[in-house]
Parts: structure tokens; C-alpha cells; sequence
């Protein structure tokens, strides 16, 4: 098979089977191991990555993004620009977020194991707009909030690494967490996932400049629950 984008890496089924269950093992095992967590979710989502298309070309702020290809890293994103935003928005929040938790948009993991174009920016979109789902949830980066995250983003797209991440990570959770996720915490991500505007289909450089409430409101997403 040739390659089909700079960083594909032709695999066939066999070594995608080989791969997804090595790398499947050692993501429960050690999950700050995003090298594993990258090729388990390129080599089981599949099916999950045709779902998200077919939801991205019915709509149209999702087929701009599918026929535009944006990229969120530093060159490509005015990060000077967004630290001068009124604080409240959603472009000052973004910059708040990297800077209080030493973050880059540099920092994802290219996609190799697609053998899709399409499909393989799709998974490179939904790992570049992470860290804004995170600010748009109102969620912290610590084991309760990127939980949270993960059930948000296995109901709205369907990818099994995320939900595995939703069903196995609750088990690092430690006992004040595990009572405030039960309670509070998981209610709500999961109305607000199944009510919310996909996130895949949000052009979110387009709304630098907006309230964040505001901008929740507009995505039909519940007020967060109270920082965790």
C-alpha cells in the first residue's frame, strides 16, 4: 500500500490486529502512555471515524472543516493574539489553559495507522480540538476531569479508546473523586454529551472572540458542575 498522507505508515490487517491489542493492553496498564493510546485509537476506530464523517458532511459547519482541513498548533493559531481577548472568552479561557497547565498545541501525536485521508485528519481534528473540549466543559486537567472528557467524547463519537477511557479510568479515581463523579460529575456529562452539538462540527477558531457562556449556549451545553 502507498502512503497516502506525509505521516501513514501502510499497515495490514494482521499488524493492526497486532498493534490494537499490544497497544490496547499497555494503555490500561500505564495510561500516561499517549504513544499506545495513539496507535490503539488509529488501529480500533475505524467504524467510529466513518460515523463522525458522515455526521461532519450532513453538516454545514462540519463539511466547512472537512473541505477547509484547519490545524490547531502554534503557527497556525495566533497565540499572542488570544492572550489580549477579554478575560470570559473562549480564545482568553484557551490561552489561560496552556499556559496554567505548561501546554502546547504542538504537542499531539501525528496520525500514521489511517488508511484514509479523510478519516485520518478527522482523528487528527479530534485530538488538535482536545484541549478545547476541555476548556468548553469547564473540566481541569486531573484523572476526574479527563474521565469526564473521555464520556463526552466516547457518547458523541464512538471511538473505543475513549470509551474504554470512560469505563476503566473511574478505577484511579480516588475516594472524594469517585463520590463527586457518581453523584454529580456523570449525570451531567452525559446529558450534556447526548444534548450538545457534536464537537466535531464546531469551527471552534471561529469563535476566538465569544463569551464562553455564550458560546456554551449556543452548543447546548449544561452549566459545568462546580470545579473539580
Amino acid at each position: 500500500m502507498d502512503r497516502l498522507y506525509g505521516t501513514h505508515k501502510p499497515t495490514g490487517l494482521v499488524q493492526k490486529s497486532i498493534l490494537a491489542v499490544g497497544s490496547g493492553i499497555m494503555s490500561i496498564a500505564d495510561p500516561s502512555r499517549d504513544d499506545m493510546i495513539s496507535i490503539f485509537g488509529e488501529t480500533t476506530g475505524g467504524l467510529a471515524l466513518k460515523y463522525m464523517q458522515e455526521k461532519m458532511v450532513i453538516d454545514p459547519e462540519g463539511d466547512r472543516i472537512l473541505k477547509e482541513r484547519p490545524i490547531i498548533n502554534s503557527k497556525t493559531v495566533d497565540l499572542e493574539y488570544l492572550k489580549t481577548l477579554p478575560i470570559g472568552t473562549l480564545g482568553k479561557t484557551y490561552s489561560n489553559f496552556l499556559v496554567k497547565y505548561n501546554l502546547t498545541p504542538d504537542a499531539r501525536r501525528p496520525v500514521s495507522f489511517i488508511d484514509d485521508s479523510e478519516l485520518a485528519y478527522i482523528m487528527r481534528r479530534y485530538r488538535e480540538i482536545h484541549d478545547l473540549t476541555h476548556v468548553t466543559l469547564g473540566m481541569p486537567i486531573n484523572m476526574l476531569g479527563e474521565v469526564t472528557v473521555k464520556w463526552f467524547e466516547g457518547i458523541q463519537y464512538g471511538l473505543p479508546m475513549c470509551v474504554l477511557g470512560a469505563f476503566f479510568g473511574p478505577l484511579r479515581l480516588g475516594p472524594k473523586h469517585t463520590a463527586k463523579y457518581l453523584h454529580l460529575t456523570l449525570p451531567w456529562i452525559v446529558r450534556t454529551a447526548r444534548q450538545s452539538r457534536s464537537f466535531m462540527n464546531v469551527y471552534f477558531e471561529k469563535h476566538w472572540h465569544k463569551s464562553l457562556n455564550e458560546f456554551r449556549r449556543e452548543l447546548n451545553i449544561l452549566e459545568p458542575p462546580p470545579k473539580i
